[in-house]
């Protein structure tokens, strides 16, 4: 099994698929990676020999990715908060950011409403 950047990736998967299982690695980063090390894409993971896993290993070390990434959105919405403007004040109320409506939809951010107990007469 090859542990990447901390992420263990799925042995039976294709190697640009396993890739994307790293936060902060996505389809057209995983073949970016993929053609300037040089390893075909249809190898699957648990076929990667030890080289091409190194190769893969230092190119994915060049991306932000896992915990410094995370920690980077955290911050950013924490200072969007901070300084009180319209993105963090949504971010606070755990309402929508990007405009979206909320008087029907957005139960994602909103939460699941709760019934009210001996509403129904």
């Amino acid at each position: 099994m090859a542990r990447i950047a901390g992420v263990d990736l799925p042995r039976d998967k294709r190697i640009v698929i396993g890739l994307t299982y790293i936060f902060g690695i996505g389809n057209s980063t995983a073949e970016k990676i993929i053609a300037e090390t040089g390893v075909s894409p249809d190898v699957r993971v648990r076929d990667l020999t030890p080289d091409d896993e190194d190769k893969i290993r230092a190119a994915v070390d060049t991306y932000k990715v896992e915990g410094d990434l995370r920690r980077e959105v955290s911050m950013n919405i924490k200072n969007l908060q901070e300084i009180g403007s319209y993105r963090g004040m949504r971010h606070r109320r755990g309402l929508p950011v990007r405009g979206q409506h909320t008087k029907n939809n957005a139960r994602t951010r909103k939460g699941k409403a709760v019934a009210i107990a001996g509403k129904k007469k």
